[in-house]
């Protein structure tokens, strides 16, 4: 039997993931809540959905399994503990939460319900990402000694009453999008021993990253953040260095080069987005949804994505935008 799932926030990413469960064979999406009753009608009627105003109102109406948060990151918090006081599992987007005091009270309310709380970081489910992290695991092409990751453009049109430029919503672009690489590259190596950012600061915070991490003796290097202008492409990107090969994506498909000379070009499925914004391909979004129904469904612990994990990587974004806005005299 599917697992009923409620979404809360029919905006972007609301619209992302509901695209994912309707291909999700062991989870079934009833129900939606929004606070515009003109966008969370048109969201209802595109998927099939009952909407309803409130949170409160669809965990009373409702017989769910699973609530997807997709609210702005600032109400990511007191949604969640609700739906888990309520006795139901969570996924929510990322980050985390505003603060580190919200993060804990999440945690905390996962672990006095019983229930699984898996923070939506999707890069680390990302096909090409998962595939580094793969190599770096089974150390099939010796150690890894270097990464560069890479993640920006313009700043997002596609919000909300444009709640991305409010830094007490948001945090900026630091925190809402530079936080991915920031995430993966902690997954990738662990905690770093070293870190150190550079970067830009704007109306909406700390819009723009550059920090270089060094774990024992490997590096990494991460630029991210929103202050191009607009109609500036969006770039996603990696090159990951071993003993025995470079491991490269920017603006094309991965590319293994080996030390021997050999070229490899993995294959990965794609799933084409309807939802706009800087997404086209689902991928990422459909393997960390399986994965999250999966393990509810399994009574599995969600383990790829902890929220121990997820709050370091909130904790360390944090100290980030803390030593840019700091560097910058903000």
């Amino acid at each position: 039997m599917a697992l009923k799932v409620g979404i809360v926030g029919c905006g972007f990413m609301g619209r992302m993931h509901a695209n994912v469960y309707q291909i999700l064979e062991d989870a079934e999406l009833v129900a939606c809540v929004d606070h515009k009753p003109d966008r969370g009608t048109a969201f209802a009627g595109d998927f099939g959905l009952k909407l309803y105003p409130t949170l409160e109102g669809m965990l009373a109406g409702e017989e769910l399994d699973i609530v997807d948060v997709c609210l702005p990151t600032h109400r990511h918090a007191a949604a969640t503990i609700e739906a888990l006081q309520a006795g139901k599992h969570v996924v929510c987007e990322k980050p985390m939460a505003r603060s580190l005091a919200e993060a804990d009270e999440m945690a905390a309310a996962a672990l006095a319900s019983g229930k699984q709380l898996m923070i939506a970081h999707c890069i680390r489910f990302w096909p090409e990402y998962a595939y580094l992290k793969q190599a770096a695991v089974d150390g099939r092409y010796g150690k890894l000694l270097s990464v560069n990751l890479t993640r920006y453009g313009a700043f997002p049109s596609y919000s909300s009453d444009n709640w991305l430029a409010d830094e007490e919503k948001a945090g900026g672009g630091v925190l809402d999008m530079h936080i991915h690489d920031t995430d993966f590259a902690l997954y990738l190596l662990g905690t770093p021993d070293e870190t150190v950012s550079y970067g830009t600061v704007d109306a909406s915070g700390a819009s723009h990253a550059f920090t270089t991490m060094r774990f024992g003796s490997a590096v990494a290097h991460l630029e991210g953040g929103w202050n191009l202008p607009k109609g500036a492409p969006f770039k996603m990107a990696f090159r990951a260095v071993f003993e025995k090969a470079v491991m490269i994506m920017d603006g094309g498909p991965l590319t293994v080069f080996e030390a021997t000379g050999d070229a490899i070009v993995p294959e990965f499925p794609k799933m084409s987005a309807a939802g706009g914004g800087n997404i086209s391909d689902l991928g990422g979004y459909y393997a960390e949804l399986a994965y999250f129904v999966d393990r509810v469904k399994n009574g599995q612990p969600v383990e790829t994505v902890t929220p121990a994990s997820s709050r370091e990587s909130l904790r360390v974004c944090l100290a980030e935008v803390d030593e840019i806005k700091s560097r910058a005299g903000k």
